[in-house]
């Protein structure tokens, strides 16, 4: 089945769209260039009510539809770029130094614009659509941010959906699952306090080097040993800092990781199990560990319901053939997973075609998925405002 008529009619003015933003990429919270440009499209449009600096600097546009209804959803962009030199040599490549949109964020703005544009046109549902641009989700927490700000409560969102898209997926497919479809991202470090001295006389020395070396290599049995084989788990040391000289034993060596996760239970035991290891390794070779552990972002879990409707809204749109619903988790991060903590959603995954991966400096977003994505937001906002 064809994206709408109506999309594809925009599709030139979503690559415009698109293409300056990807120009000019901001980053995190620093995003107010880009937050007063959706403003002023969505004002454009006639959206009835534009709101911005929620969360810092997000932006939330709301449409009434043409007919009664009291239910409002809520419909997520995220707009922040990445700190990183961009190599796609496009005509629209970034223009900023060290910045710029390796995720495709600029197309996830111009899908939600496109949508806006037309809902703001047609009307044709009953009740209200919360358009969401979201500030800092690399890393920053901005959708939590907008939570804090009472994102939900304000605007009387009762649910939210969310989309990115997804490099090596063909053009015009959908994919999602019930369920936690993308991890929880925590990080730590690991200091850890020998007794420095001569490399000639070890003995006289507690070596942190080789009680870090130890950790490491402890640490793979939390997944291979701890963990359930059938619950995914990925624990993964980064970073080993330690030593100035050949000669010299170091008084102190560093760890630093990630952990990924779908599940409570998993989050707890790779944080305890990195503690004890840790701890109990550097004690038996008479040293002393420190564990920093930070949990970041929370696992994304699609809720049941809300996962079916927007399976059928893709498959509305790409046809039954091209929309998976048993998508292999994702061991990505994802700050959506806040606002499906506040309110029932899903979110999905969509086709970029064969491109460079995310978070590469010659990555670039597939113009030719805009209409796709524009078609999806209005046919999920339509089904679930029907009335």
């Amino acid at each position: 089945m064809p994206v709408l008529n109506s999309a594809a009619q925009i599709q030139d003015e979503a690559t415009t769209w698109r293409r300056f933003l990807h120009q000019h990429p901001e980053l995190l919270y620093d995003v107010e260039n880009t937050a007063a440009f959706v403003a002023g499209q969505l004002r454009s449009f006639g959206v009835d009510e534009v709101v911005e600096g929620i969360g810092r600097t997000g932006v939330v546009g709301v449409i009434r539809g043409n007919r009664e209804g009291e239910r409002t959803i809520g419909l997520r962009a995220d707009m922040d770029a990445l700190p990183i030199g961009e190599k796609s040599g496009k005509e629209w490549a970034s223009r900023v130094d060290g910045k710029m949109h390796a995720c495709g964020h600029d197309g996830h703005m111009a899908m939600l614009l496109g949508a806006a544009k037309l809902l703001a046109g047609t009307r044709n549902f009953a009740g209200r659509i919360a358009l969401i641009f979201q500030p800092a989700e690399e890393g920053g927490g901005g959708g939590k941010a907008m939570i804090d700000d009472g994102l939900m409560e304000r605007f009387a969102i009762a649910e939210v959906y969310g989309m990115h898209n997804y490099p090596g997926m063909p053009v015009g497919q959908f994919a999602s699952r019930v369920g936690p479809i993308m991890a929880a991202t925590d990080e730590f470090r690991i200091i850890i306090r020998g007794d420095g001295g001569h490399a000639a006389q070890p003995q006289k020395s507690v070596d942190p080097i080789i009680i870090g070396s130890q950790i490491v290599n402890a640490m793979q049995t939390i997944v291979s040993r701890s963990a359930d084989p059938v619950s995914p788990l990925v624990v993964s040391v980064t970073e080993f800092h330690a030593g100035f000289a050949h000669n010299v034993i170091p008084g102190e060596a560093e760890l630093g990781g990630t952990v990924r996760s779908f599940t409570p239970e998993n989050r707890d035991l790779a944080e305890r199990r990195i503690r004890e290891i840790a701890e109990l390794t550097a004690r038996a070779h008479g040293g002393v560990a420190e564990v920093r552990y930070t949990r970041n972002y929370p696992p994304t879990v699609n809720h049941p319901e809300e996962t079916l409707h927007a399976l059928a809204a893709a498959r509305s749109i790409a046809g039954e053939g091209k929309v998976s619903d048993d998508f292999a988790p994702w061991t990505a991060a994802e700050d959506f997973s806040y606002m499906l903590e506040a309110r029932p959603g899903a979110f999905i995954l969509m086709g970029n075609g064969d491109t460079a991966e995310l978070h590469n400096a010659e990555y670039d977003f597939n113009d030719e998925a805009l209409s796709y994505g524009i078609s999806y937001w209005v046919r999920l906002a339509e089904t679930r405002l029907a009335g």
